[in-house]
């Protein structure tokens, strides 16, 4: 299968707008800014997570705390991604016992990569509420996971991918929809 570019849903700056946006949604729904904690998921969600922090501070001068969560061995299919996966460190350098948790991640897909956040989350402690923000929501469930904060929705097949660039691993900021061709 080869992927091929099919459209470009934002650039840079409308990517900007969409993170502005997430952080005002948080700013209005916590009264108590300053007790929530930013979970970035590994890869692009940690660097969301650390956009949208830098958001929040603008808007409310609360320098919130943010981690980094690897999901890699909590995943349903790990046997099918690779043979040795390489698992990042996380970084939760801070009790998360009954304290709001927001989990960021780039794309809100079958909800698997959600589930298994949340299931290690849950091994470094017990939080009071657990929130999930996403730039893209492109449907497809397979399981009864929703997002509280979403920045786009963009109604997709499944030949089609969602891909988020960041200037921090892809070099650009953007949404492209791919879509999967057979090599002929």
């Amino acid at each position: 299968m080869k992927l091929q570019e099919k459209k470009k849903i934002c650039d840079e700056k409308e990517l900007d707008k969409i993170i502005q946006r997430i952080a005002s949604q948080i700013n209005e729904k916590y009264h108590s800014i300053s007790e929530i904690i930013l979970i970035g998921i590994y890869t692009r969600g940690v660097y969301i997570s650390k956009r949208i922090k830098k958001k929040i501070k603008e808007l409310s001068g609360i320098n919130v705390k943010e981690g980094i969560l690897d999901i890699t061995l909590y995943r349903d299919d790990l046997t099918k991604i690779a043979p040795n996966p390489v698992v990042k460190q996380s970084r939760l350098d801070f009790p998360i016992d009954d304290k709001p948790i927001i989990l960021v991640d780039d794309v809100l897909f079958t909800g698997r990569t959600i589930r298994a956040a949340i299931d290690a989350l849950i091994d470094y402690g017990r939080p009071s509420k657990i929130s999930l923000a996403v730039l893209v929501d492109r449907g497809h469930r397979e399981l009864p996971i929703q997002a509280d904060f979403v920045g786009k929705t963009i109604p997709t097949s499944l030949k089609e991918i969602v891909e988020v660039r960041l200037k921090e691993v892809d070099g650009e900021d953007g949404i492209w929809i791919l879509e999967r061709k057979n090599e002929t």
